[in-house]
């Protein structure tokens, strides 16, 4: 099912996990794809296996720092006018990082927050021009299950993320009449590099995390291909009545 042909559809976060799996989805599904992410190395690796595939001619790779508003302008921009079009957003870039709330300096809450919130903001107002061109344009961004459950360490991270998802719900609303849709994925319990190494402090309490195995998958954490099957499905015509929401994926994680 080619639920993507003729349609572009750009990726951050595109260099690992979530993101690159997104990449390999999109691309599988007939799309054409804007793979962006800071890690030139990371994006290397995507192109590898978009090349194994054989959908590589369908890939432009784009080295950019979502944080950094010049960044974003001219990478981003540059190569959304070289595609002359945009049909679908996916803001998959951001970071984790944990530490006791009581020793969260202001340097840490602020890169926390830059990358994953302000670089969310940054990268979906470059787009929206073009996206609001195509009348039917999507934007999937990505929240947590930290946004609406404790996870302990990660206040910082949780903040980035409720934001995330109160900014979806506003572009939802004030571009409707232009045909935008926006929705938010909540993941959890998903393998990558971000959830291999949360950085927990050494002290960590870990009868805090008693409630973090998922019901389905024996306990165990799910790969990141089953956030990019959901994705999918939203920024296609399948889930062309879906907007202003978010969804919570974690194998039943927080039931």
């Amino acid at each position: 099912m080619n639920r993507f042909d003729n349609r572009t559809v750009l990726i951050t976060g595109a260099g690992s996990g979530i993101g690159q799996a997104t990449v390999a989805r999109i691309l599988a599904e007939g799309g054409t794809v804007l793979a962006a992410d800071i890690s030139e190395a990371g994006l290397e690796t995507t192109r590898t296996h978009a090349e194994q595939s054989g959908h590589a001619d369908r890939l432009t790779t784009l080295v950019v720092d979502v944080s950094d508003e010049g960044s974003v302008q001219r990478v981003i921009g540059d190569a959304l006018k070289a595609a002359g079009k945009l049909d679908v957003l996916v803001n998959a870039a951001g970071i984790l990082r944990s530490v006791h709330t009581h020793e969260c300096t202001l340097e840490f809450w602020n890169k926390v927050l830059t990358i994953n919130l302000t670089g969310t903001f940054l990268v979906t107002r470059e787009c929206l021009p073009a996206l609001l061109d195509t009348g039917n344009g999507v934007v999937v961004n990505f929240s947590s299950t930290s946004a609406s459950f404790g996870h302990a360490y990660m206040a910082a991270y949780a903040a980035s993320k409720g934001g995330i998802q109160a900014f979806t719900h506003t572009i939802a609303l004030e571009y409707a009449k232009q045909g935008l849709r926006a929705v938010s994925v909540c993941p959890g319990s998903i393998q990558s590099g971000m959830t291999s190494d949360p950085g927990l402090p050494a002290d960590a309490d870990w009868s805090l995390f008693a409630k973090m195995s998922p019901a389905l998958n024996q306990g165990g954490f799910a790969g990141p291909e089953n956030i990019a099957a959901a994705i999918a499905m939203f920024a296609s015509d399948d889930g062309k009545f879906i907007t202003g929401t978010e969804l919570r994926i974690d194998g039943g994680t927080h039931m």
